[in-house]
């Protein structure tokens, strides 16, 4: 079968084809032109004169029979087994015969959940899959917009361990948290983010609307949704609901105790430890604070983003030229 990296599909190898059997041009010339090898080209010329456009299409790359695979039938034991005994594969192993690693094969090729996501009276499958069902990436900016609230512990004047190691440091222990509020654009990535006091729904609700603000400032007018997790500064905060309504935007939230499906939050999360929080040691509270706004506005308008195919979130805002 084709796969990712493959530099010819179908409609190419007709293509070259074409080219070198009724055009009568040098395999290596159209090859070169097409990004293949010569050995590739000549391949498939080959492959057509004996199998005409047939040979062409897409076919297994595997081996056409495997001798030494598991048989159906004992494949079939291993799994009855398995709902039977509701077992690991050492005990399956003593049970039917069959190595352990290969049980272990045998399950993994027949996607059998782990024992531990498993009910242990009825075998049936409890425990949610740390991933969501379906990626996705909602079509226009505005159409969903993810928040989230990240706590990040005081830095005490001096700084604190990261700057002077653990026995040097200047004691920071009772100064409390600052909550890192987040926002992130479901299609553009374009992100805003605030460090405040608390998080309680009045606060929620006063950053929801500054930013809306911000990415109306940047082209997003509109608000459709806005996803967040299931805490009660969300869930039943009348503040934050109002502050929804007033936008105009539907509230949305997550699935109970799966926070990977507001992912592109959690993710903002992460980066932000990685790339500002903890990216160098600060001296101070204030130091670590003032430090976000420029690299707030280096990941929006300069840092190369993976799911934007290696652009900057306000590429996806601002009109090609």
């Amino acid at each position: 079968m084709g796969h990712a990296n493959a530099r010819l599909t179908f409609h190419g190898r007709c293509l070259l084809v074409r080219r070198v059997v009724f055009d009568g041009r040098p395999v290596a010339h159209v090859a070169a032109e097409l990004g293949v090898s010569r050995q590739c080209g000549h391949r498939w010329v080959r492959r057509f004169r004996q199998e005409g456009w047939d040979g062409l299409q897409e076919r297994r790359s595997g081996p056409r029979t495997c001798p030494r695979r598991t048989p159906a039938e004992l494949e079939q034991r291993v799994l009855a087994a398995r709902a039977e005994l509701r077992a690991g594969p050492d005990r399956l192993a003593h049970a039917t015969g069959v190595p352990a690693r290969t049980i272990t094969r045998i399950l993994r090729r027949h996607h059998v959940p782990v024992l531990a996501d498993c009910d242990p009276l009825t075998g049936t499958p409890i425990r949610a899959t740390r991933k969501s069902a379906n990626r996705y990436e909602h079509p226009a900016p505005g159409d969903m917009i993810h928040l989230d609230v990240k706590k990040l512990g005081r830095i005490p004047d001096g700084g604190g361990h990261r700057a002077h190691g653990r026995h040097q440091a200047a004691r920071g222990r009772g100064i409390g948290y600052d909550y890192l509020h987040t926002a992130i654009d479901d299609h553009s990535r374009l992100a805003y983010i605030e460090v405040l006091t608390d998080e309680k729904g009045t606060t929620c609700a006063a950053f929801l609307t500054r930013a809306a603000a911000f990415f109306a400032d940047h082209g997003i007018t509109r608000i459709q949704r806005v996803l967040t997790d299931n805490a009660k500064n969300y869930r039943i905060s009348h503040a934050f609901q109002q502050a929804c309504a007033t936008l105009g935007a539907r509230q949305k939230f997550t699935r109970p105790h799966c926070p990977w499906t507001n992912g592109k939050a959690e993710r903002l999360n992460r980066t932000l430890a990685t790339e500002w929080a903890y990216r160098r040691p600060y001296t101070s509270n204030q130091h670590r604070t003032n430090a976000l706004g420029p690299w707030l506005h280096y990941y929006n308008t300069q840092r190369p983003h993976t799911a934007l195919g290696g652009q900057p979130p306000i590429t996806r805002l601002t009109p090609s030229s």
